[in-house]
């Protein structure tokens, strides 16, 4: 049966970071889309080797924001970056004085560079020498968290057996405010929000990525799928998934519940098939874009070794177990990534039970 959903946080929403010294990074992303213009801005906020002292230590804020244009930059200081263990609160900037939440005014009055987020709020303004600036300030109104408060990989999000974790954090907001970009300002009311995050001392060695919460005609239907190469003990892996939340109903399609296929090209292609006993999915993700490569953790620190765009096209199709159609959506203004190596030819599939 598809699962009750509530408003209510998700698990792994506090700051992983527990002080031993390793190799550590972790990140968030928040997002915002305004479908009446057909633009996306995605904010990717990351955090690694935060005990300081070392090549990569340092957090870096990244925005994909109209037509995936690209601005990021750099807080070389870990000690200015904050992030509360028990629930999703954060901010980074350059000022000296104590990192901590501020209020929005004082926020916007005293900080010159960087961003704060929490449930609820967002606010932030990064400025590159080149001149190219954001600012932003939206209030978030949570719909869905992920299933019924329940972690994006299962009980091993909860042990470190595998790395990097996964959770998505908010499957369907709504946020209202305004984004200034590049001297332009974006006011939005009630529009579709997205929040995720990871965090661990690796990162997949190869991934995928489809997420959308802005389908035509679907108010109320948010997807999230993707699969990738990940290390679990002295082991690797491939594993996918597939969520969507839809009239106040969850439908997982996870490798222990589930068998997930999958056949994604390197890029402009991505296409997932799973079925439990109860329901089937097909999901479907082009894009004629060029994509935008951005800089996601490594061994090596942050490296552009994956590839964007916020204007996928995306076909979703699920059906109940007696073939009746649930719902058939399309969209235009989907995340599709790729990342990681090699993506020298197609990557075709699968994990789970089998049915």
């Amino acid at each position: 049966m598809p699962q009750n959903t509530s408003p209510l946080p998700t698990p792994h929403s506090g700051y992983h970071w527990n002080r031993i010294p390793r190799r550590f990074f972790e990140g968030w992303y928040y997002r915002v889309t305004l479908p009446e213009i057909g633009q996306t801005f995605a904010f990717m906020y990351s955090i690694e080797d935060p005990q300081g002292g070392q090549p990569t230590s340092g957090g870096v804020a990244q925005i994909l924001g109209i037509d995936d244009e690209y601005l990021c930059r750099t807080f070389p200081d870990p000690n200015r970056f904050w992030a509360a263990p028990d629930r999703l609160a954060l901010g980074h900037w350059r000022q000296s004085g104590k990192p901590q939440l501020l209020d929005p005014q004082a926020f916007d009055r005293t900080i010159s560079e960087g961003y704060q987020a929490t449930e609820t709020w967002h606010q932030g303004r990064l400025k590159e020498p080149n001149g190219n600036f954001a600012e932003w300030q939206y209030a978030i109104a949570p719909v869905y968290g992920w299933g019924d408060r329940q972690s994006t990989a299962g009980l091993l999000s909860s042990l470190q057996i595998f790395e990097p974790g996964w959770q998505i954090l908010m499957a369907h907001g709504h946020a209202t405010g305004y984004i200034n970009w590049n001297d332009k300002n974006y006011e939005f009311v009630n529009a579709p929000a997205y929040s995720e995050k990871n965090w661990g001392g690796a990162f997949p060695s190869k991934w995928f990525w489809l997420n959308c919460n802005a389908f035509d005609n679907e108010p109320d239907l948010a997807l999230t799928a993707g699969g990738g190469r990940r290390g679990v003990l002295w082991w690797t892996e491939s594993v996918a998934m597939v969520g969507i939340h839809y009239r106040g109903q969850f439908y997982e399609f996870v490798p222990w519940n589930a068998e997930v296929n999958w056949v994604i090209r390197p890029w402009g292609y991505w296409r997932m098939d799973a079925r439990n006993r109860q329901y089937r999915v097909t999901v479907t993700g082009t894009t004629d874009l060029p994509g935008t490569p951005l800089r996601a953790p490594t061994i090596d620190g942050m490296q552009f070794v994956c590839r964007d765009t916020m204007r996928g096209n995306v076909t979703v199709e699920l059906w109940d177990q007696a073939e009746r159609l649930i719902v058939r959506a399309t969209s235009d203004l989907c995340g599709l990534e790729t990342g990681g190596a090699p993506w020298d030819e197609t990557w075709a599939s699968g994990c789970g039970l089998n049915f």
